[in-house]
């Protein structure tokens, strides 16, 4: 949590004041005194895996494979490959069910 200076508009940092820990302002010396426990969360978006493979268009172009699905047993998947580590690793094999019903998404 990201507190500003009421006065100067600065940002106002932990400091141990005469009693107890306090905000204080590096510009004008304003104070303000901690009362309470602060805490701050905060939980980022996880983007879906199709927005990090390049979108829903990104499977238009690819290709056929006869691998069995691990949801549906269909004997036939979409699949791409993508370097998602470094260079010296190898590429991962990301697959998409050819059942339009299941649509099973996965990786090897």
């Amino acid at each position: 949590m990201l507190l500003f200076c009421s006065v100067c508009g600065t940002s106002l940092s932990v400091e141990e004041g005469s009693a107890s820990l306090e905000f204080k302002c590096q510009g004008c010396g304003y104070t303000l005194p901690i009362s309470k426990p602060v805490t701050s969360r905060v939980y980022p978006r996880l983007k879906d895996l199709d927005e990090v493979l390049g979108g829903p268009s990104a499977w238009e172009n690819a290709q056929v494979t006869e691998e069995r699905c691990p949801r549906c047993s269909h004997n036939k998947a979409y699949f791409m490959q993508l370097q998602t580590r470094s260079a010296d690793e190898p590429m991962t094999i990301f697959y998409r069910c050819q059942n339009s019903k299941c649509a099973h998404r996965w990786k090897e």
